[in-house]
């Protein structure tokens, strides 16, 4: 049996998640205001244990599995969207704590992320450091035994509501990769500012301004001007888990599209009797459950120990070809249930918003095509 082959202890947690998210989740996620935090949503999340399946206890050598991950995510994607990604910028703002925090860091943001009380984020991204991540220039000048933060950052999720924010910043001039240093900031230091964008997303994407916002040598994740390895490290473990969640896009566009077409009267039958049509569904069932192999495959390489340029690649195929066939579903779905698929308040309306972003974010469709490359040829 293969290695990423689900538990029964796993398909009961999953049954079980998709009970929450319908009957709770879902109806708590289209109450809240889009573009904005859905503090509600977090606290039932953490009130269902949710949360604390991604964050072990503290003193742990690492944090939840990344199968777990994948499934929380994929699972919650075929109810909500909204809920899929509260869930995951939790996640991926506060792992770089489990992952380099110290005793302090970890104790004073681990209970409140935990429980929804507060919200985490993610900020890498800049005006000029998106793909090119190394390039990032938030400067962290030297003052006393610490540093203060000037510059910006943009395109950050949950930005400016966090409450909590991991801030990858420039403390060695010139040294790309090497010259990045992580830190813990609360959302509330003197100094941070921000703004939130006007994007398609339901969830707050926002610019964040640093004007000497003071971090001290306590609130350093890892080690000064190894910052980058922390980024890495995170995204290596989410990378598996954005392809779940677009698998779970994919296969809520492909349930969405056999019911219609094996109800919609049409040519004196319904529309999956035509060969063309069973044929596209075909096409859409088979790279739906190809990609969920791959994102299992590299979620069961991650849990496994395996060697990190093998994680890095798998963590890449999965997500590369996750989201490209969720966007090739979703597309074909739309097309096979024509115009009323486009009406406001239709789950594929709503997917074929939902479903652009993940080509671009935690590194494009391009990044891990170099990436899988250099793999290959190195």
């Amino acid at each position: 049996m293969p290695e990423f082959a689900l538990t029964e202890g796993q398909h009961q947690f999953v049954a079980h998640l998709r009970d929450i998210a319908v009957t709770e989740l879902r109806p708590l996620a289209e109450a809240g205001e889009p573009g904005r935090v859905n503090r509600a949503l977090l606290k039932a999340m953490g009130a269902h244990g949710l949360l604390a399946r991604l964050f072990p206890s503290a003193g742990a050598d690492r944090p939840a599995a990344a199968m777990d991950l994948c499934l929380m995510r994929e699972t919650l994607a075929t109810v909500s969207t909204e809920a899929e990604t509260a869930l995951a910028l939790q996640g991926l703002g506060s792992y770089p704590f489990l992952l380099s925090g110290n005793t302090a860091v970890t104790g004073r943001w681990r209970p409140a992320v935990v429980s929804g009380d507060a919200v985490a984020a993610f900020a890498l991204s800049e005006p000029d450091a998106g793909s090119d991540a190394a390039a990032l220039r938030l400067e962290a000048r030297p003052d006393g035994d610490g540093w203060r933060l000037h510059g910006e950052k943009l395109w950050i999720s949950n930005a400016p509501e966090a409450d909590v924010y991991t801030v990858f910043a420039r403390t060695t001039p010139d040294a790309r990769a090497r010259g990045v240093t992580a830190f813990a900031v609360a959302g509330d230091s003197p100094g941070l500012g921000g703004e939130h964008l006007d994007m398609i997303s339901p969830h707050p994407i926002g610019r964040l301004t640093f004007d000497g916002v003071r971090v001290g040598p306590g609130d350093v994740l890892g080690e000064v001007d190894r910052g980058f390895a922390v980024a890495m490290r995170t995204l290596d473990l989410f990378r598996p888990s954005v392809g779940a969640f677009a698998v779970g896009m994919a296969q809520a566009a492909l349930d969405a599209a056999v019911a219609h077409t094996k109800q919609r009267k049409a040519f004196g039958g319904v529309l999956s009797d035509q060969q063309v049509v069973v044929h596209k569904l075909a096409d859409m069932a088979t790279r739906t459950e190809a990609s969920r192999l791959l994102v299992y495959a590299a979620a069961s390489a991650y849990d496994a120990g395996a060697e990190p340029a093998e994680i890095t690649r798998r963590s890449a195929m999965a997500k590369l070809d996750a989201t490209e066939t969720a966007q090739f579903v979703v597309d074909a779905a739309v097309q096979l249930v024509g115009a009323r698929a486009l009406r406001r308040g239709h789950v594929l309306e709503h997917l074929y918003r939902e479903v652009r972003a993940p080509r671009i974010y935690e590194g494009a469709s391009e990044i891990q095509r170099t990436i899988i490359g250099r793999s290959l040829t190195r």
